[in-house]
């Protein structure tokens, strides 16, 4: 059920910073028709530092809705507070998604024990199964895989984006937790090798702007197409370079709106993409064939 080319949602704006519902909802549309297999609202890359609660469960809401059961939705639930998550994460399981995901919580820096009994309290007051999310660079914590493999056998936490970029990594993870806790990559420029070291896919960036690329490129690594998927992922790299010259969701926002999808607006503190980096990107996309 969670495998494959998975998109990390942007969370598009109208220019006033309002959520852009129909906009998204077409987003969602768009994504499913083009092969996406799995559907990740309000993570990092949906803005969730910057949505209000409110927001934040609305877009849920509005991702479930528009999906319709054709593919999964793993809801972003994750806060640094952990009664924060508990409530984000129960109103997932009621708005009909099909799991969550739960960052490691930033800026308090708690020690592995910590992590560990954040990840059992949320996985303990709601029936609904758990991704952790491993991404180091944005939260400065990096789970081991021993707090993982301790989590693992929690009957609701089923699995791991790895944003870590280390190739060891599932290799350890897979021998630590076993082969049926899923391992999904959280960085679209090590998606094949993670997946030759035991993973199942990727939460990808990327995808929000070419989505059929990245899903063929994860079925034709399925069905043991290893060439032609590793030529997508040469053609793709230029683009997962352009999707981050600045902080991410910037880059893919405005990439995004060159594709009529949204407007390129992003939520301070993001301001908006550099020229010469709009350049970049529109270039990349030009290389890749999204673009003339």
């Amino acid at each position: 059920m969670f495998q494959g080319s998975m998109v990390a949602l942007i969370t598009p704006m109208r220019a006033d910073g309002s959520v852009d519902e129909k906009a998204f909802q077409d987003l969602v549309e768009w994504q499913i028709g083009e092969g996406t297999e799995g559907l990740i609202p309000v993570g990092t890359t949906g803005e969730s530092p910057t949505l209000s609660h409110d927001e934040h469960k609305r877009v849920v809401e509005l991702c479930v809705e528009a999906a319709r059961g054709r593919v999964p939705v793993i809801a972003g639930t994750g806060s640094n507070s952990t009664a924060e998550a508990i409530d984000l994460t129960r109103h997932a399981k009621k708005a009909g998604a099909d799991a969550c995901l739960v960052v490691t919580p930033y800026y308090n820096k708690p020690t592995q024990e910590g992590l560990y009994l954040h990840f059992k309290a949320i996985a303990d007051a709601v029936d609904l199964p758990m991704f952790i999310y491993n991404i180091p660079p944005r939260s400065v914590i990096d789970m081991s895989v021993e707090t993982m493999a301790r989590l693992a056998r929690h009957p609701n936490i089923v699995g791991v984006k790895d944003a870590t970029a280390n190739l060891t990594r599932p290799l350890h993870t897979r021998r630590a937790c076993g082969e049926d806790f899923i391992q999904l990559s959280g960085e679209d420029h090590t998606a094949l090798a993670f997946n030759a070291a035991g993973g199942a896919g990727c939460i990808s960036v990327t995808a929000n702007v070419a989505p059929r690329l990245c899903a063929e490129m994860q079925k034709a690594w399925r069905e043991g197409r290893v060439r032609e998927a590793m030529a997508i992922q040469d053609r793709l790299t230029p683009l997962h370079d352009a999707m981050f010259c600045e902080t991410s969701p910037g880059p893919v926002k405005y990439a995004a709106s060159l594709l009529g999808k949204t407007a390129d607006h992003c939520r301070l503190p993001l301001a908006p993409v550099a020229e010469p980096n709009r350049r970049r990107i529109r270039e990349a996309m030009v290389s890749v064939g999204l673009l003339n």
